[in-house]
C-alpha cells in the first residue's frame, strides 16, 4: 500500500467533508495530531468542551491516520468507539488529538488518540475506534469520480 501524502488528505477533506474545520496539525510516519478550534458552538453549560465535539476529533482523527496507510477510501466506517474523559479542558483552548494505530488489518483497523486541550500536559479524553474498511472493488471517492 502507497501511504498518502498530507495534501492528498486535505484536497480528498475538502471534497469529501467541506463542512469539516479540523487542521492537520502533524502527518508523520508514527502519528497524526489534529487541531479543533473551540468556538462557543463546541462548549456545554459549565463552560466545557462538548463530549461530541471531543469524540468528533477523535473519530476523525483515526479516520486520517487509517486513509493515510489505506489510500483514499471513503467508505471506510467507524464500527465501534469507546472515550473516555479525563479531565476538564479549556474552554477557550483548541483542542488536539494525537492518532497512533494500533492494528491495520485488510477488514478492520483500530486506531487510539489521546486528547489534550492546548497548553494542558495531561490527556483531557482518550479514545479507541474501529473502523471497517471495505473491500477495493466497493469504495468510491468523489474526488476520483470512479469505483477503484
Amino acid at each position: 500500500m502507497t501511504k498518502i501524502s498530507q495534501n492528498q488528505i486535505e484536497a480528498f477533506f475538502e471534497s469529501e467533508f467541506p463542512q469539516m474545520e479540523l487542521i492537520l496539525e502533524q502527518f508523520d510516519d508514527n502519528s497524526i495530531i489534529i487541531r479543533q478550534r473551540i468556538s462557543e458552538t463546541n462548549l456545554r453549560p459549565g463552560g466545557t468542551v462538548s463530549g461530541p465535539t471531543m469524540m468528533g476529533l477523535a473519530d476523525c482523527a483515526i479516520y486520517v491516520a487509517i486513509l493515510r496507510e489505506i489510500g483514499l477510501v471513503a467508505l471506510a466506517v467507524t464500527t465501534s468507539f469507546n472515550i473516555n474523559f479525563l479531565r476538564k479542558p479549556h474552554a477557550d483552548n483548541d483542542l488536539l488529538g494525537k492518532c497512533k494505530l494500533l492494528k491495520l488489518g485488510k477488514s478492520l483497523a483500530i486506531g487510539e488518540v489521546s486528547i489534550f486541550s492546548e497548553g494542558m500536559n495531561e490527556p483531557v479524553a482518550h479514545a479507541v475506534g474501529t473502523y471497517s474498511i471495505p473491500p477495493k472493488k466497493q469504495t468510491i471517492s468523489k474526488a476520483e469520480g470512479k469505483a477503484q
